[in-house]
């Protein structure tokens, strides 16, 4: 190995993608997801000590979930790096869904449950391999600290969040609808883990929080806002209540009733948009 060691961690994410469980468990076994986006984040990045101030002070340096991992290894910020990965929607997901009006697509159904699945045995087996190498790691969702909490900024967070992870480690920017808008577009997962192992950080493209998001940047699209069913997308940006809500009391009956399993998502205003499946451009909204 040599001393840059994020692309053999981004060989283990691509493998493991690459393989069997990669699946939406459907009778035809097909992926759930298409070719990963992985990139890294320093462990000491000034981001993750303003996530406590933007987020909450409940949110995780990625320090804190290491020490309360491997309490019995010192460690210090700057020795850790956070690896996080996109998994990308595939085509016949993004456009089963651009069809609905109201409720998700089977495929779309079967990627919240079952890709998500997949992304917790992503999750560890990143860990995994990074250990058997001697490389000491966490996935924070997997650890039994995590959790969710009221929030009276945001109506809810989390102790550690997959996407602004993901926006440390240079793969997107929030838009309207506070998806990630990524290269592979908003129609994704996202999926972290943290590692006391040397990589060089991805660079970041952006200095602005918004800088995918054509309603942001330049004052027009804002197409998420109509696709969604229930008006929780609006130009004051996401209500995450009325969103929650149509999640649990309506897509979750729907899917079991309609799909034949437990389950539920939406995803309704991840597709059929212009950051779908890239990054938009002003063209993409013109005329």
């Amino acid at each position: 190995m040599d001393n840059d060691l994020g692309p053999w961690v981004a060989s283990i994410v691509g493998t493991f993608c690459a393989g069997p469980e990669n699946t939406l468990q459907d009778a035809n076994r097909e992926p759930a997801w298409g070719e990963p986006l992985v990139g890294f984040a320093r462990g000491d990045d000034p981001l993750f000590e303003q996530y406590k101030d933007y987020v909450g002070p409940f949110h995780w340096t990625p320090l804190e979930i290491f020490r309360q991992s491997y309490p019995d290894q010192p460690a210090s910020a700057k020795e850790l790096s956070v690896i996080a990965w996109v998994l990308p929607q595939t085509a016949a997901t993004r456009r089963d869904n651009q069809e609905q009006r109201v409720y998700p697509a089977e495929r779309w159904a079967r990627s919240r449950i079952f890709g998500e699945e997949f992304n917790n045995k992503l999750r560890q087996h990143v860990v995994d391999a990074l250990g058997a190498a001697g490389y000491a790691a966490v996935s924070p969702m997997l650890s039994p600290e995590w959790r969710s909490t009221d929030s009276e900024r945001y109506v809810y967070a989390s102790t550690w969040s997959e996407r602004h992870a993901a926006y440390a480690a240079g793969l997107g920017t929030f838009g309207l609808c506070d998806g990630l808008i990524t290269p592979a577009g908003k129609a994704m997962r996202v999926g972290s883990a943290v590692a006391r192992i040397p990589i060089d950080p991805t660079p970041r493209p952006y200095t602005d929080h918004h800088a995918y998001c054509l309603y942001y940047t330049h004052g027009t699209c804002g197409q998420c806002i109509d696709r969604c069913p229930v008006g929780a997308i609006s130009e004051a940006g996401h209500d995450k209540a009325r969103c929650r809500e149509h999640l649990r009391s309506a897509t979750a009956p729907y899917v079991e009733r309609q799909y034949g399993f437990a389950g539920y998502g939406c995803g309704l205003c991840q597709t059929g948009v212009p950051c779908e499946c890239k990054i938009p451009t002003p063209e993409d909204v013109a005329g």
